[in-house]
């Protein structure tokens, strides 16, 4: 599985305007972790895996991402506070500094792909400031072969330098951080945070403008497996919804955790060569194959250690641990990472509220409706300021991703499941009983159960009751899960007190979806909150 592991070769980056003798080219995994320990940037822990600590920055910083505003983003780009312009010149001028600190660096290169289908491939060249951050590039992109490599001729390229810090006043930056894409260059600029994340998002936001415009396929910020008779199911959900660990499936194959394209000649296919999970609170009893994931070859993010062990609860560093690692990391993966066309869709929502159903079933509008507003909960404690839960709204569960307008996205979505017949459901994986701090997060045992009936076409043979509040349909029963948990309203102690949640949720989903109503067909926005 450890492809190019014996190249050991150099390259030259004068082309990019780096001028430095000493560039490491496609490093393996473990001379990367070696030298990553050797400089004293991570510490190898008790299962073997690296753990690094990314800096100030221990997650994505939204207001800090650009697109250069040109001929070919300024008519398309859905400009606003997800999608920034960035000028021009301003941009030639900030690259010429990044690579001018580059030039006296020891660097990492690596070149890989994105996309699993060989129709849709990209050449993507990274280049790194830290052993690590390459490392993590290894981990999460498409590992060519050696015969790959011999002319392998990038069509996009990563400059990613962390300890360079931007002028906001001279480079037109927010602040010292920042990640930029050039479309007419095809590079992705990435400088001033170590966190890795902005790595791979940055290539995905690139491939979330150029697959649906140049490419007529749909982009999806999903996870997806497909089951031994070969029937693919997606799951979309924003972080904290499950979507990595409700995809690593025992009895299914999984094709990855995080962005897919969905293409004209009916395959579904994985974007990324890994997996880049949350650990915060991980078990090896409730999530074991992430947990089996953390070994030689994976890099654990911002951790606690305690004599070489992780405590995966402590979140004094960030909620936000993560650990990345190749896919070939879980046992039962889909070689290579393409499905065909789903059976089955999975919108995933953490309702810190506890007032939307466990399942229930969509139609093609309210499909549409939800895809479109994206539905979560941040709870107390995960980001400053947040004492109880907020509702929080990701269009395309996945908005800060995506360079369009969230209805071109949901308008390719709502072709593609109506041609290919699919079923769509609504899954709350967040609480029961009553709004966090009075009820309790739901069985993530009772969530599989329900996702396990709905895949293998058990809910097809029960009856649904409908939502008085968002007229959602939700099965009255499901094999090994109590009726009474079935509908939130039953788990309530206080119905009332219910209702009146329910409703102050559903007004939240009328007021974000005022933005997007002029786009909307009249499907759609029946597809809301009866109420």
């Amino acid at each position: 599985m450890q492809n190019n592991e014996k190249v050991t070769k150099t390259i030259s980056l004068t082309s990019y305007g780096i001028q430095s003798s000493k560039v490491h080219y496609q490093l393996s995994s473990e001379e990367l972790h070696k030298i990553t320990v050797e400089k004293n940037q991570g510490v190898t822990v008790n299962s073997g895996a690296l753990a690094v600590n990314t800096g100030e920055f221990t997650g994505r910083s939204p207001k800090d991402r650009f697109i250069v505003e040109d001929a070919i983003t300024k008519d398309e780009i859905w400009w606003g506070d997800i999608n920034i312009p960035f000028e021009s010149d301003k941009f030639d001028q900030l690259y010429d500094k990044v690579v001018n600190y580059l030039s006296d660096k020891e660097l990492f290169v690596r070149d890989n792909f994105a996309c699993a289908d060989e129709n849709y491939k990209v050449k993507i060249r990274h280049i790194n400031e830290y052993p690590w951050s390459n490392m993590f590039t290894y981990n999460m992109f498409l590992r060519p072969n050696e015969a790959e490599l011999e002319n392998f001729t990038p069509e996009w390229t990563v400059i990613n330098a962390p300890g360079f810090k931007a002028d906001p006043e001279v480079d037109g930056t927010r602040a010292h951080n920042f990640a930029i894409l050039n479309f007419t260059k095809k590079i992705a600029l990435v400088g001033g945070t170590g966190y890795t994340g902005e790595i791979k998002k940055g290539i995905f936001s690139a491939l979330n403008f150029i697959l649906p415009v140049m490419k007529n396929t749909l982009p999806m910020h999903c996870s997806a497996n497909v089951g031994e008779d070969g029937d693919t199911a997606i799951f979309f959900g924003l972080s904290g919804t499950g979507k990595t660990t409700l995809s690593a499936d025992p009895e299914r194959y999984l094709i990855g955790d995080d962005e897919h394209g969905w293409t004209n000649e009916n395959t579904v296919f994985n974007f990324e060569g890994g997996c880049y999970a949350k650990v915060i609170d991980l078990t090896e009893e409730k999530e074991p194959d992430i947990f089996r994931a953390i070994k030689p070859g994976a890099i654990l993010e911002n951790v606690v250690i305690n004599n070489g062990e992780v405590d995966f609860k402590d979140a004094s560093i960030t909620q936000n641990t993560r650990v990345s690692y190749p896919i070939h990391h879980i046992k039962n993966i889909k070689q290579p990472s393409v499905g065909e066309n789903p059976k089955n869709i999975f919108f995933l929502t953490a309702d810190a509220f506890g007032v939307l159903p466990p399942i229930s079933k969509l139609t093609p509008g309210q499909a549409a409706f939800h895809f479109i507003s994206g539905y979560t909960a941040k709870v107390a404690g995960t980001e400053a300021g947040i004492d109880e839960p907020l509702p929080s709204f990701s269009a395309c569960f996945g908005a800060p991703f995506m360079p369009l307008h969230p209805t071109r996205y949901a308008e390719m979505l709502s072709k593609k499941m109506q041609e290919a017949g699919v079923n769509v459901w609504l899954v709350n994986t967040g609480w029961t009983g009553g709004p966090y701090g009075t009820g309790s997060r739901m069985k993530l045992k009772y969530t599989r159960e329900m996702i396990s009936s709905a895949l293998e076409g058990l809910l097809d043979q029960v009856e649904f009751e409908q939502h008085e509040i968002f007229g959602l349909h939700m099965p009255k029963e499901c094999p090994n899960v109590p009726n009474e948990v079935l509908n939130p309203k039953q788990t309530w102690a206080d119905q009332e007190a219910y209702d009146k949640k329910a409703m102050a949720l559903a007004k939240s989903f009328k007021d974000n979806f005022k933005q997007f109503e002029d786009y909307a067909n009249e499907e759609i926005i029946n597809g809301g909150p009866l109420k």
